[in-house]
Formats: structure tokens, sequence, C-alpha cells
């Protein structure tokens, strides 16, 4: 009967707060600023879908380009993509024991 009890607590808590936070998502926007905020942000997720930059201008694309290309031969990583973080490979050192009855 415990268990039953503080099992019925839990999910009456667990509910409540989920419909709590489902209402603040499915709420409308009443306020003007809060529609156009809300407008904005979604205008900004489709918009950025895929791209490094949002609204990139000529001379900002070639600065970046020419950083990669900076730090590929920094780093001598020619035809390597600088954009992604590498992929490390590591081997298992071999151990060689000495036996000292030998």
């Amino acid at each position: 009967m415990i268990v039953s009890t503080r099992a019925i607590q839990v999910t009456r808590s667990v509910l409540k707060r989920n419909y709590g936070i489902s209402a603040v998502v499915y709420a409308k926007a009443s306020d003007p600023i809060q529609q156009l905020f809300v407008d904005k942000v979604r205008e900004y997720a489709s918009k950025s879908k895929g791209k490094v930059f949002l609204d990139p201008t000529p001379q900002l694309e070639k600065q970046y380009k020419d950083e990669l290309a900076k730090a590929r031969r920094q780093y001598g990583a020619e035809g390597a993509d600088m954009s992604k973080f590498p992929d490390f490979k590591f081997t298992e050192p071999q151990i060689e024991l000495d036996n000292p009855s030998k």
C-alpha cells in the first residue's frame, strides 16, 4: 500500500509538471512583441539550416576561406576538411614483459 501511494504521488507530480510545460509551449503569443520574437526565431531557424553563416557577405566568405587555408598550411592538412572535428585513432601500446627468471 505504501509503494502504490508513493507511486501515485510521483505520477501526479510528473503529470502536473508536464502539463505546465506543455501549456507554455502550446500557448499563443498574446503580446505583439512576443509574436515578433517568435516569428524571428522561426525565420532564423529556417534560414540557418545547413549554413555556416546566416547572411554572409563576400568579404566574410573570403576571410573564412583564407583562415581555413591558413590553418591547412600551418598544420599540414592539405586536402582535409578543417571545419570538422578530427578523428583520433589510438592504438594499444605493445608491452614487453621482462622475465627475470631467464
